[in-house]
């Protein structure tokens, strides 16, 4: 036989590795599509140079309460929605990594009774079959990136249950506080509302009033009871919820002695906007859809194809009838299997052009969760900016209210003003101590949801392997 030209014979080896290639490039999936550029600032906008910034994994610790640094510990322990998600989580590492066993060797075998079609002899077949699907054209590859981000958004939100539950607890504890801070308040501001009936009866019947002056005593009276109620409950309610964190039938009786109410000093955010991208767990969630949506991508593009497997089979026939083995009594068989896709066609690459749009849908939700971060995080920046200007105008307030009444002490003890005068001022004084209790404790709650937004929360513990935590 005369060989080809050496031209020809070269052309074909430079040619063979590319079809190659080109074949193995069409068994791959398609890649991952980079996540859009995060629009986020430089810097946050209300920063403020040479304040101190809480750690993000131990924010509420700047509150410097060690009660409140105990319930915090015991709802990571024992609070049972984050029982749950870590339960989810442990369900997902479970079955991180399932999906590739479609992709290995599947062993069967079976036995059953046949009877031949003339009805006079019966037969009895054991078979074995094994099938190897062998997930090509990028079909085991999206299998493991579905995997992939099942887990990721298992453990996203695991650490978005153990955000919120710390969030929960110290805006619980925070209300608790300030609630209690105001009963006392309004009890001190009934005792002032007492004493001036007391002494208006006295004015009356000095000559030195009318009727009118204790009917405006009284009536101060009851709208000091009516307030004192709303503390009240915020009492019971906030008590209850912490107990419901922390995994309790019951409040402790110790939450329902009055305490010092939690003050924030001066705090700045740690880190810059760009660490939204790394810490806040929707944002991570929203990364892993995306990974998702190119998995099933991939999973759509690979039902445009052939499935490919390789099949093995091995019958035995004996002949019951006659009690003895068949001619042809062994039938083994080995060869590929080929599913084609023919009248569905349609279908599939309909499917697989959804699954584009949604891979597009997903970047673009990814965008959203950046945005709404920041601007979650902004708003709440900005909301402890301004509550930190209220405390301290009222601080102000509370101050001069402080000097005058120290004014009108001197008057009364050197017989130049009397009691129901210095009453007034101390009731005013009184009344800015409960919007000061208020706005330290919507500080507290500005920098609770500051801190929520950005994520913080501890990370969770590492856990130990499936196989040494089981008994």
């Amino acid at each position: 036989m005369r060989r080809p030209p050496l031209s020809i014979r070269l052309l074909l080896c430079l040619q063979l590795p590319a079809l190659a290639a080109l074949m193995l490039a069409g068994c791959a999936a398609p890649p991952v599509p980079a996540l859009p550029q995060a629009d986020v600032p430089a810097a946050w906008s209300s920063a403020t140079a040479g304040v101190p910034s809480p750690d993000l994994r131990n924010w509420w610790k700047a509150l410097n309460d060690p009660a409140l640094d105990a319930l915090v510990d015991e709802a990571l322990q024992q609070n049972l929605q984050l029982a749950r998600a870590r339960s989810q989580l442990r369900q997902a590492r479970l079955l991180a990594g399932t999906d590739d066993a479609r992709y290995l060797p599947v062993l069967s075998a079976g036995m059953r009774p046949v009877q031949d079609v003339t009805a006079t002899d019966s037969y009895l077949h054991a078979s074995l079959d094994a099938v190897w699907e062998l997930g090509l054209f990028g079909a085991r590859e999206s299998r493991q990136r579905i995997s992939r981000a099942q887990l990721d958004t298992a453990e996203q939100a695991e650490q978005a249950a153990r955000v919120s539950v710390v969030a929960e607890v110290v805006r619980r504890y925070t209300e608790l506080r300030a609630a209690q801070r105001q009963v006392a308040l309004l009890q001190d501001m009934a005792a002032l509302d007492d004493r001036a009936i007391a002494l208006s009866g006295v004015r009356q019947r000095s000559r030195l009033a009318g009727p009118a002056e204790e009917t405006q005593a009284r009536l101060r009276q009851a709208q000091t009871a009516a307030q004192r109620t709303v503390p009240q409950q915020a009492i019971v309610q906030a008590a209850r919820a912490l107990a419901v964190l922390t995994g309790r039938q019951a409040p402790a009786p110790e939450w329902l002695v009055a305490a010092p109410q939690p003050v924030l000093g001066p705090v700045a955010p740690a880190g810059v906007p760009a660490d939204l991208l790394r810490v806040r767990p929707d944002i991570r969630e929203a990364e892993a859809e995306v990974l998702k949506a190119a998995g099933e991508l991939g999973l759509a593009r690979a039902e445009l194809y052939p499935r490919l497997s390789l099949g093995a089979s091995y019958l035995y026939s004996y002949n019951v009838t006659q009690n003895r083995r068949s001619s042809s009594d062994r039938v083994p068989g080995i060869g590929p299997i080929i599913d084609i896709p023919l009248f569905d066609w349609g279908r599939r690459q309909s499917q697989a052009q959804a699954q584009q749009e949604a891979l597009d849908e997903s970047l673009l939700a990814y965008r959203q969760a950046v945005l709404d971060a920041v601007a979650e995080a902004e708003t709440a920046l900005s909301l402890l900016d301004q509550q930190q200007q209220r405390a301290a105008r009222l601080g102000e307030a509370e101050v001069l209210l402080q000097r005058g009444i120290a004014t009108r002490d001197t008057l009364v003890r050197l017989g130049l003003s009397s009691d129901f005068e210095r009453l007034g001022e101390q009731r005013a004084q009184l009344q800015t101590r409960l919007e000061l209790a208020d706005a330290q404790a919507s500080r507290v709650l500005a920098f609770v949801a500051l801190y929520k937004s950005l994520g913080g929360a501890p990370l969770p513990p590492a856990e130990r392997p499936v196989a040494e935590a089981r008994p």
